[in-house]
């Protein structure tokens, strides 16, 4: 998790500007003394839910406190108070200390706890409700008005001075959990005030604010394994000139002219008894001066039924596929992607042959079978569709085939720029968007605690603006999201992006329907986190 830190020295008049999260100074004079207000961000925070014991929360944007049914809800809190107190000079003494949170979303109950945590050692990537840390002595207990913006606890009786200190919240209320932003929002995340004093004549550094926007670290370069997974960095990617006659190739190398960097990844579709990769995306695959990989989409089982191919009724199919890839690609690593999005084409009626076991066991057929017939080459992607209709579905985990057939865990999703309108947000909410928390935590809390050692691959992602008339800057904002929300999603190792002028609802997804949207992307394209050699 990388955090943001910034330092400022400010009049005291200007705490309720508010402040990033990291720790800021406010100053003011009262005597003989200098009272500074000192805001720390949470250096961990996540929350656990006892009707999900193995879930993990850490990456959310949303922390979440209280009851809902039978599920019990409690967000931990860690901050650090570093020594001297936020670099102050020593003889400082702290005279009070709150924590605030800032609502996310929805009413708050009518009663929420702050109480005491005496490990530590807790952190947000690895907080489930099977591992909780015990729930101590309670410090502070509020009533805040149920559309209450923040809510403030007075810990002072624990916070003293420097150090590291954890607590968890909590709340009785049936059916009224609190959700509240936590340190991975954009705004309005969870921060420690300390009001400290010292002596007038000391006064507090004044420092330039930091670079707030987070840079990996990295060696030097990033290579990929035998599976593609990079030592660092994100592998990115294009399938350009969806649903449209321009050859996907010529689209793509207009895509990479447009954008300023070459697609490390070539996404390209195809279905049935279709032999691949052609010439064209072997071409792609083998220009030395744009080093490319590709992903192979394929439907095996278009003109049939996922659960007749599971019992061979494609193996035809499926081994002339693979006697073709031997002798025109060779050895090389290649993504394959078996039958995207398949949460659209399921029938859930038992013997349909299209439900989501079906699909699972299709999935496992054809990858075992290639590799028996020597196909050694080829990375497996399973590639959901991040519509939450399809989430909330009691199927739905019936669709993954298992993880010794899978390399990698994909995701095609896609955000509205349209302020207000449906599936509007930013990079979080595309990545972990949910409506019902209780029946599925958001796509990528689900694949880092379900699938924590698979990469992550964003097999297809997209920005459209239903606006009436388009803004410019609308999709330039989420564009703007993507690099500083990415650096925290450490598992993601994969970025495609799909370019289209118009796709099946009429969406225009291109990335440069505007200047200000073609200049925001190409800012994220620019990112050195993309170098990553084949």
């Amino acid at each position: 998790m990388i955090r943001r830190h910034t330092r400022t020295l400010m009049p005291l008049a200007a705490l309720a500007i508010g402040a990033a999260a990291g720790t800021v100074f406010f100053s003011g004079h009262a005597g003989a003394e200098t009272t500074d207000i000192v805001r720390t961000g949470a250096s961990e925070d996540g929350y656990s839910s006892s009707s999900r014991p193995t879930y993990n929360f850490g990456a959310s944007d949303t922390l979440v406190a209280g009851r809902a049914g039978g599920d019990t809800m409690v967000t931990y809190l860690k901050f650090t108070v570093a020594s001297p107190v936020a670099g102050l000079s020593t003889g400082v003494t702290v005279r009070s200390a709150r924590v605030t949170l800032t609502r996310d979303s929805k009413a708050l109950p009518s009663a929420l706890t702050l109480s005491k945590v005496a490990d530590t050692a807790w952190t947000e990537r690895a907080l489930s409700a099977k591992n909780d840390p015990a729930i101590g002595a309670t410090v502070s207990t509020v009533k805040p008005k149920s559309d209450a913006a923040t809510v403030s606890f007075d810990v002072s009786s624990v916070v003293k001075g420097a150090g590291t200190y954890t607590f968890a919240v909590t709340s009785r209320v049936a059916n009224s959990p609190a959700r509240f932003r936590s340190a991975e929002a954009g705004t309005g995340q969870p921060a420690l005030n300390l009001t400290v004093a010292r002596p007038a004549a000391t006064k507090p550094p004044v420092t330039k604010p930091v670079e707030t926007t987070p840079t990996p670290t990295r060696p030097a370069e990033c290579k990929v394994d035998a599976k593609l997974v990079p030592s660092c960095g994100v592998l990115w990617g294009a399938a350009a000139g969806g649903f449209s006659d321009v050859p996907r190739d010529e689209a793509l190398k207009t895509f990479e002219q447009k954008t300023g960097r070459t697609s490390t990844i070539y996404h390209t579709y195809h279905k049935g008894d279709e032999l691949f990769p052609t010439k064209d995306e072997i071409a792609m695959s083998s220009d030395p001066a744009s080093p490319r990989t590709l992903m192979l989409n394929w439907k095996v089982g278009y003109g049939s039924k996922w659960a007749n191919v599971a019992n061979g009724d494609q193996d035809a199919r499926i081994d002339r596929l693979s006697t073709f890839i031997k002798t025109n690609y060779g050895t090389r690593p290649f993504f394959m992607v078996l039958h995207h999005e398949p949460e659209n084409d399921v029938v859930a009626t038992a013997g349909s042959g299209m439900t989501a076991k079906d699909y699972a066991a299709m999935f496992r057929h054809t990858t075992l079978r290639m590799k028996a017939n020597g196909v050694s080459n080829a990375v497996f992607v399973v590639a959901y569709m991040n519509y939450e209709k399809w989430n909330n579905t009691s199927w739905w985990g019936d669709l993954y085939p298992g993880d010794d057939v899978v390399d990698w865990v994909g995701i095609d999703t896609y955000n509205n720029a349209q302020p207000g309108g449906f599936h509007t947000g930013d990079f979080n909410y595309m990545m972990n968007r949910t409506t019902d928390k209780a029946k599925f935590p958001g796509w990528y809390t689900w694949a880092t605690t379900k699938h924590a050692s698979k990469p992550i691959m964003v097999a297809e992602w997209g920005v459209y603006d239903s606006s009436k008339t388009v803004v410019g800057k609308n999709k330039a904002d989420v564009y703007a999201t993507v690099l500083p929300q990415l650096a925290k999603m450490p598992q993601v190792k994969g970025l495609v992006y799909f370019e289209t002028a118009k796709d099946q609802n009429g969406h225009d997804i291109r990335m440069d329907d505007t200047p200000e949207a073609l200049a925001g992307f190409r800012k994220i394209a620019a990112d050195p986190r993309f170098n990553v050699k084949l």
